[in-house]
């Protein structure tokens, strides 16, 4: 029996958070990701605990998760700081995700039956329904949420649970970077048609043509992402 981190560790769970720790680490885990706590940028205990109104123990709690989530870093005696963006990150985590996502996608396409097949259209429906009003970006996060969902879709029948939660990590740490190709604008793109071109091979059963949609989708966001290499380094606080 694998433990409730495989479930988790490509989804949001539904559920509220149990404890004020895990909602403190949710707020922080937010902010870092829309950034309104910058790249690089001292996280200083005594000024963020009256920010979320929260105390000192709670919070400390909450940074040792984002710890494990790769999301802040702690520097011996100099206190914790947002984890740095940088393009040779996003290239490496981009490389590992295609290597591990088609992969995933080729075997949830050999294994899935109806039920895979019902829960990944029914994902896609959410998700055109978000694309419709992503131009507003006080809806980013909903679309973040349904593209996380239809992401998890394509992979469901993968027999391999370390393979899911390790491709789930890889998504969750691309998610400041994809959260800056969509507010900036920095390239042109039809997310729509490029998720559609997915969904349309992977219900077709054409593994090959899945995989090579799935992996230009996922290229895409370093190819934006690359065009704000400027703004990228001016953005990160120094430490």
């Amino acid at each position: 029996m694998h433990s409730q981190k495989f479930k988790t560790a490509f989804t949001d769970p539904d559920a509220p958070p149990r404890t004020l720790a895990e909602g403190a680490y949710l707020q922080v885990r937010c902010d870092i990701i829309e950034g309104r706590l910058a790249p690089g940028e001292k996280l200083r205990v005594e000024h963020l605990k009256d920010r979320y109104g929260i105390g000192a123990g709670t919070l400390r709690e909450a940074l040792a998760l984002l710890l494990s989530d790769v999301l802040v870093v702690a520097e011996g005696q100099r206190g914790f700081h947002v984890a740095p963006i940088s393009l040779q990150d996003l290239a490496d985590i981009t490389h590992t995700r295609v290597l591990l996502e088609t992969n995933a996608l080729r075997q949830s396409i050999r294994n899935g039956d109806d039920e895979w097949e019902a829960r990944l259209v029914a994902a896609f429906h959410k998700l055109s329904n978000s694309e419709e009003r992503l131009d507003n970006h006080s809806n980013v996060r909903e679309w973040e949420a349904r593209n996380r969902g239809f992401h998890e879709a394509l992979i469901a029948a993968c027999d391999s649970p370390w393979q899911c939660y390790l491709i789930g990590l890889l998504y969750r740490q691309s998610e400041r970077y994809r959260h800056l190709a969509i507010t900036r604008k920095a390239m042109p793109r039809d997310v729509h048609a490029e998720h559609a071109a997915i969904i349309e091979a992977a219900l077709k059963r054409d593994a090959e043509r899945a995989s090579r949609a799935l992996e230009q989708h996922i290229r895409l966001t370093f190819d934006s992402i690359r065009l704000l290499a400027p703004a990228l380094s001016a953005s990160q606080k120094s430490v």
